[in-house]
């Protein structure tokens, strides 16, 4: 069979489609969020903070001239999330890819010191928020005919420590949510698990840095990583770059041996 003539460049090409990413505010969100429309796409930026949602959604805007729609919402509200999906079917009638970003990961010093509504917050983000999106997004895909989720999941889930185990515990259930969701929603949609490993977020100002840095030392990069660097990876699997690819597990952890 002749081989698509295709420029290999176009494959990542998101022209004429639409991005819901929650989490999209800031961190790695935030970079998918600018990436998907430079890329082409029409994004919608979600998370808890409304005037944070809309100062990304005026940048993406102002610097790449694609359509942008924010939108303030609880990920881990199983009631909030209907309201976010119709706000973007109502604005932009189609929804072609989903990220599942949105996450939290507390600090405890003992496990004894997590209390239920802690357990409970993480999981409701981290796994409850995921699977009710991708519960009304993902039929709605797989009814149009295509549609890719990238479910963000992290190395913990993996390599679980005493430090995070309600957040890793989540984590390794949205991987298995991608498995599950991956063969639902074949063959029309692609469900991956994206997984960066550490990555200086905000969320790493919490952390312990020289901790943190002995351990980089652990790492094939030896250092931990930005950002921007995920963006890579996610573009490749919201576009047709990854058209043979669902049900998978994409590492962006430095190297963790």
């Amino acid at each position: 069979m002749a081989s698509d003539p295709q420029s290999p460049f176009d494959l990542f090409s998101l022209t004429g489609k639409v991005a819901l990413i929650t989490g999209g505010s800031r961190g790695m969100g935030k970079e998918m969020a600018l990436a998907f429309a430079r890329a082409g796409a029409d994004v919608v930026v979600a998370s808890r903070k409304l005037e944070n949602c809309e100062a990304v959604a005026a940048e993406i805007e102002q610097t790449t001239g694609r359509n942008a729609l924010a939108y303030g919402c609880h990920m881990g509200r199983w009631d909030e999330i209907e309201g976010l999906v119709d706000a973007a079917y109502e604005r932009f009638g189609r929804i072609d890819i989903l990220v599942n970003n949105a996450g939290m990961s507390p600090v405890y010093d003992d496990v004894t010191d997590v209390t239920e509504k802690m357990y409970d917050s993480v999981l409701n983000l981290n796994l409850k928020g995921p699977f009710r999106l991708t519960q009304l997004v993902g039929t709605r895909m797989k009814a149009q005919g295509s549609g890719s989720v990238i479910n963000v999941s992290s190395t913990g889930s993996l390599r679980p420590m005493g430090s995070i185990i309600p957040y890793a515990a989540a984590k390794n259930g949205l991987n298995a949510m991608t498995e599950g969701f991956a063969q639902l929603l074949g063959p029309e949609v692609r469900v991956n698990t994206l997984m960066p490993g550490q990555y200086l977020t905000d969320i790493a100002a919490a952390w312990d840095m020289d901790h943190t840095n002995r351990m980089s030392e652990r790492l094939h990069l030896k250092r931990i990583g930005n950002p921007h660097e995920i963006v890579g990876a996610a573009l490749f699997l919201a576009s047709a770059a990854s058209s043979y690819t669902t049900g998978a597990i994409v590492r962006s952890d430095g190297g963790i041996p």
